[in-house]
């Protein structure tokens, strides 16, 4: 099976046939190369979700990857980066393996065509040339023989006249004779050339362009195997990271089994764990006796006295009912003003204002008058502002020794803080050992340095770290303090501490606070600060998630106000500003200008305008 033998007659065709495969081969070139481009593309968007969903360094996310399922999922995240660089190696092995090679495989197969049909072209102009020499040699000799007819006609009839003379017959006959040897030389000329163009073409059709035809055949097989070739590559360049893609997969399956849901409860219980123990019962308080009401271990007020034992945060059989109250009643508690309004200007007549210096009402509200009562009584005042200091530890720094903590939280959070100190310590120890040794080296080589350059560096190294060293004692003095408090690490203590509560309780103290507070700080003096700071990291998730007060109507300033002290608002007159919490009968009046900013004014320097509809509202008369 020839092409040169079957398509002998075939040259335009197999031309046009050659061309469409070459096209073929660059089509699928190019199906290569935008497969590279999509590998690539792929890889660049798997690393961008890997690098996406990755925790950011330093960063409370990062601290949350503690747990054995987020580890899992951040290995997945891994092996997905590493998935995504084996379609990059397949993207590059097709490039440099298929597209380059087959690029250049092209240009040299159009060359090799081009070459093989400018043969053939140059055949078939030969075997054309001879044709028309033939063509042009059989033409002169019919015309030699038509004109070698006419002149034999010519002399015959010469001959037989009997008027013409024999001169002329003589010439006819010269004529006849000359022009049949013109025919007998033309039709050797035809036959030679007939010959001669026999034999070129006989070449032309059995030797020349079946040789041609077979090159050109040769090299359309050539280009079928190698773009043959190509797709094997093609499949082989993906089968060859099968086996990474597999680990990369196994990776991920083997991360899915590490995880450790008893492990991540553990977790759970170190992080949120706070040290302390559930409330106690709450006591009976009868009110059907005609006295006093008795104010039990667990009431608002938190006084001590009429036999009654101490109010103990995170005691054994203590309770505590500060959770179960509203946010913004207790805030309004705590931040309202602890001393009378001011009166309103001289300028300004009482009765011309509708609010004004009224008597104040009867308080509806027995628990917040009383609390307000107990914060406004001279002895009181330095208690508030000391709730206000630990109040201020959520918007303000922490604390050194993290006494805002609960105990457990405490203890992980000094033991940190003690292994973060004896890093640094190692640190300058060995710098100190490499100056040391630079030292030595001087010493004993004066030509490399000096040494007493170094002892400058040294006394600070060694400053250091005994500056370190006692940070770390005072840290770790923290640590072994909270250690030695923490009912799981001390029960027998705990046992002690309980049974002396209940045999001795101490004597009524304003403000006062026991030994052991819900934060995880120990004092031997009955510190008023420290107890109210304990109110504040009681009620600071309560305070985060309660919603603001709505806006029960509105108020217009009729005088100019400068709120000087805690909890109050400056106003100007004129000014409008919504009423959040009405007169309570203490003379003042909450009030707000935008979100952020709120506090108390005097009532009798606004004129309230309450919404009939709002809840808990009251009409002014």
């Amino acid at each position: 099976m020839s092409w040169g033998t079957e398509l002998w007659d075939q040259f335009d065709n197999l031309e046009k046939h050659t061309q469409w495969g070459i096209d073929i081969l660059e089509k699928y070139i190019k199906f290569v190369k935008e497969r590279t481009e999509i590998e690539l593309s792929y890889a660049k968007q798997l690393r961008n979700l890997s690098k996406k969903y990755q925790p950011k360094k330093n960063s409370k996310e990062e601290e949350e990857y503690k747990y054995t399922s987020c580890k899992a999922f951040i290995s997945t995240l891994n092996e997905m980066n590493d998935y995504a660089g084996q379609h990059e190696v397949i993207s590059e092995n097709m490039a440099s393996q298929i597209i380059v090679d087959l690029a250049r495989y092209v240009q040299e197969l159009k060359q090799e065509r081009k070459l093989n049909f400018h043969d053939g072209r140059k055949a078939q102009q030969h075997i054309e040339s001879c044709w028309k020499q033939l063509e042009s040699s059989k033409r002169r000799f019919e015309r030699d023989c038509k004109e070698a007819d006419r002149a034999q006609q010519y002399f015959e009839k010469m001959d037989a006249d009997i008027n013409v003379t024999k001169a002329d017959v003589e010439k006819a006959r010269q004529q006849a004779q000359i022009r049949h040897q013109m025919a007998e030389d033309s039709k050797a000329d035809y036959s030679s050339i007939l010959q001669k163009f026999n034999h070129e073409q006989h070449e032309y059709y059995h030797t020349h362009i079946p040789n041609i035809f077979q090159k050109i055949q040769e090299m359309e097989e050539r280009r079928i195997v190698r773009i043959g070739d190509s797709m094997k590559t093609y499949a082989e360049v993906d089968r060859q990271v099968i086996p990474i893609i597999g680990k990369c997969l196994d990776g991920i399956v083997k991360a899915a089994e590490s995880i450790d849901q008893k492990n991540d409860s553990q977790l759970v219980i170190e992080a949120y764990k706070s040290g302390f123990e559930p409330p106690g019962d709450i006591e009976f308080e009868d009110y059907s006796q005609p006295m006093k009401r008795t104010v039990s271990d667990n009431s608002l007020s938190n006084s001590r006295g009429e036999g009654k034992p101490d109010l103990k945060f995170g005691g054994k059989s203590k309770g505590k009912l500060w959770p179960f109250i509203k946010k913004n009643k207790l805030m309004s508690l705590l931040t309202s003003p602890h001393q009378p309004p001011p009166p309103p200007p001289a300028s300004a007549s009482p009765s011309a204002v509708p609010n004004g210096p009224q008597s104040p009402k009867q308080q509806k509200e027995p628990l917040s008058h009383r609390f307000n009562e107990f914060m406004t009584s001279k002895p009181k005042i330095h208690c508030f502002r000391s709730l206000k200091r630990g109040l201020s530890l959520k918007l303000g720094a922490t604390p050194e020794d993290f006494s805002n903590l609960p105990p457990e939280q405490r203890r992980k959070k000094l033991q940190q803080k003690v292994d973060e100190l004896n890093k640094e310590i190692q640190k300058e120890m060995d710098q100190r050992d490499a100056i040391t040794k630079m030292k030595d080296v001087y010493l004993k080589n004066p030509q490399m340095g000096d040494p007493a350059s170094l002892d400058h560096k040294l006394a600070e190294v060694s400053q250091n770290i005994e500056k370190l060293r006692l940070e770390t004692q005072k840290f770790e003095a923290w640590l072994a303090e909270v250690e030695g408090r923490l009912p799981a690490r001390s029960e027998q203590m705990r046992r002690q501490s309980g049974l002396y509560d209940s045999q001795n309780p101490p004597a009524v103290n304003n403000c006062a606070q026991d030994r052991e507070s819900p934060d995880g700080s120990y004092t031997e003096e009955q510190s008023q600060e420290s107890e109210v700071k304990v109110l504040a990291t009681d009620f600071d998730d309560e305070f985060d998630d309660e919603e603001p007060l709505p806006a029960i109507g509105t108020c217009k300033a009729l005088y100019t106000f400068e709120g000087q002290n805690e909890g109050t608002i400056s106003v100007v007159e004129g000014e409008t500003l919504y009423v959040i919490e009405e007169d309570k009968g203490d003379g003042w009046t909450r009030i707000r200008r935008n979100e952020d900013e709120e506090g108390y004014v005097p009532t009798s320097y606004v004129e309230v305008y309450l919404d009939k509809n709002a809840k808990g509202a009251k009409t002014y008369i």
